[in-house]
């Protein structure tokens, strides 16, 4: 999600491999650089792998805070003396957008109580957030909800045990760190998004910022999977929060962009279609043109579902249902 393996490679990153990963090769002349989170289960993998090291040097990352416990048990191994360095970068969550993140977590609660587990990762999320901001936060909670309150409490207990971490420069108005319970909210489920990134969030679902197409009818092999990225895609970053109707006109105009440039082969691109096949009847444009492949693919697909779901009869009523009163037409 942060980095893309071909942006790695362009750092004269060559090799990638887990920890955990069996049957590894000795590769005395390679430095490595190991990002982990500190769980139980890593550092004891940190610790067996330091104890028999296969590379010269090792440089540690941790995405959180690790305990004093757990950096005594890996210098214990340390026997050969291959660490350089062991540092916290605080980064134990998925930047989806440049605002918005996600701890990649189903089912947080069991009823209205918090899983233990799920507590603590949300816990560690949050706060290695705050660090990597550089916040420490005024907390708000929802007083009516029990999962926030106790989620505010472990937050708070993190803060107040680790304060010199967030000793950060006070600020004349201090950041708010507000922790709301989406249960309460019985509409927003309810409704049908018709916003870009949000229908293909819904209607097609987003997994770390990749999109499985495979299902779609007629898809092409090298579209199968593509990913939707504000960071490294430009369309997507200006196009993700605007109405569905607005895209299409977006992706016409920019193909038609292309267009302009190629007198000879012009014509009229008036549906979805043939957007479609004006890319596929094109190979150097569509070499130049990956991304608007991409999102012509998307938008298509879309608006399959769309015509296939009646999702625009379903709206006007979802919407009815909102914002109305009476509600006797839509039961009709």
């Amino acid at each position: 999600v942060v980095y893309t393996q071909s942006e790695i490679l362009q750092r004269e990153v060559y090799l990638f491999e887990r920890l955990d990963s069996p049957n590894r090769e000795p590769m005395k002349h390679l430095k490595a650089i190991c990002f982990l989170r500190p769980t139980k289960e890593n550092v004891e993998l940190l610790v067996q792998e330091l104890r028999r090291p296969k590379y010269s040097v090792y440089f540690i990352y941790f995405s959180n805070v690790i305990s004093k416990s757990d950096v005594k048990a890996l210098a214990e191994a340390d026997e050969q003396e291959v660490v350089a360095e062991v540092q916290e970068f605080y980064g134990d969550y998925i930047a989806v957008n440049p605002h918005v993140f996600s701890l990649n977590l189903l089912g947080c609660c069991r009823g209205r109580s918090w899983d233990p587990a799920q507590l603590t990762r949300t816990t560690q999320g949050l706060t290695a957030l705050l660090l990597s901001l550089k916040k420490c936060p005024m907390i708000r909670y929802q007083l009516s909800s029990e999962p926030a309150k106790r989620l505010a409490e472990c937050v708070k207990q993190v803060i107040t045990k680790e304060y010199e971490l967030f000793d950060f420069r006070r600020t004349e108005v201090p950041p708010l760190l507000l922790i709301l319970d989406r249960s309460d909210d019985a509409i927003t489920p309810l409704l049908n998004q018709w916003t870009y990134q949000a229908m293909v969030h819904e209607l097609l679902g987003i997994n770390n910022n990749r999109i499985d197409l495979s299902r779609v009818p007629g898809i092409s092999k090298d579209l199968r999977e593509v990913v939707l990225s504000a960071e490294n895609d430009e369309f997507y970053a200006n196009n993700m929060y605007l109405n569905f109707a607005e895209i299409g006109t977006n992706i016409k105009n920019l193909m038609e962009d292309f267009q302009r440039r190629k007198p000879k082969e012009q014509q009229k691109l008036e549906s979805i279609a043939d957007m479609k096949a004006f890319v596929e009847n094109y190979p150097q444009f569509k070499k130049m043109s990956g991304t608007v492949s991409k999102h012509v693919t998307v938008v298509g697909e879309l608006s399959r579902l769309v015509a296939e779901r009646n999702l625009l009869e379903v709206s006007e009523v979802e919407q009815e249902l909102a914002c109305q009163s009476d509600h006797s037409s839509a039961l009709q």
